[in-house]
């Protein structure tokens, strides 16, 4: 059979995925779940240097998550320059401390003390890479014509979810850091105008003494429903 065909004037190749038989399922999905379940935010971060070549496989991986019409409207912006780091953070924890101070509710403040997070934020400068994921709202050609991209956040959020799995998987840690406004990062960065910041991510290896919260995850029958 052909490896390629052509569907309404649009060349198609044929998938090819390996299945496997239902034992096997389900040992690879518990054993998938008890992998990524180690998974977890962390804060101390090592400033032990990563190749920049684990960093673009990380965003070739992220960029294999599907997205509206294949536009894929994602950038991800790398940062390791000491200097652009520490501007970073400095404009992030002013932010940080506006929203600590005076933007979070009592209730959000209290939600929060499991976690014990406040405006500092030395990671953003101790992390070998901030890698922010920036959403296009739309593209821009080379004539500067716009065209549109369909389901932008749905798309970035899956992108960023592949993303963070695909850190995991290489054996580092990850933060998803969501300073609000993150408008100031477009400045920093001097993204175009099509682009908005969506997420900000530091990545390494974690420092030699790390602690994150005891904490428990919901179980299916709390967050799944199924309709048999």
């Amino acid at each position: 059979m052909a490896d390629t065909k052509t569907i309404g004037g649009f060349e198609f190749q044929r998938y090819e995925k390996e299945t496997y038989n239902e034992d096997e399922t389900i040992k690879r999905s518990i054993e998938f779940h008890q992998w990524i379940d180690k998974r977890r935010s962390v804060r101390d971060f090592s400033d032990r240097p990563i190749p920049k070549k684990v960093i673009e496989e990380l965003i070739c991986s992220a960029s294999t998550a599907p997205s509206g019409a294949h536009k894929q409207p994602w950038t991800f912006a790398v940062v390791s320059n000491p200097e652009l780091k520490k501007k970073i953070r400095e404009a992030a924890e002013k932010e940080e401390h506006e929203s600590y101070t005076k933007r979070m509710s009592e209730e959000w403040l209290d939600d929060l003390k499991p976690m014990q997070t406040d405006w500092n934020k030395p990671f953003l400068e101790i992390a070998p890479y901030l890698v922010i994921i920036f959403k296009k709202a739309y593209d821009l050609d080379e004539d500067g014509n716009k065209h549109t991209n369909y389901y932008v956040n749905e798309s970035v959020g899956l992108a960023a979810g592949m993303f963070l799995t695909a850190i995991h998987n290489a054996g580092l840690v990850a933060l998803t850091h969501t300073p609000s406004p993150m408008n100031f990062l477009s400045k920093l960065l001097e993204r175009p105008d099509n682009e908005r910041p969506f997420l900000l991510i530091p990545i390494g290896y974690p420092a030699e003494e790390t602690y994150v919260p005891k904490l428990d995850r919901k179980c299916v029958d709390e967050v799944a429903v199924f309709y048999e």
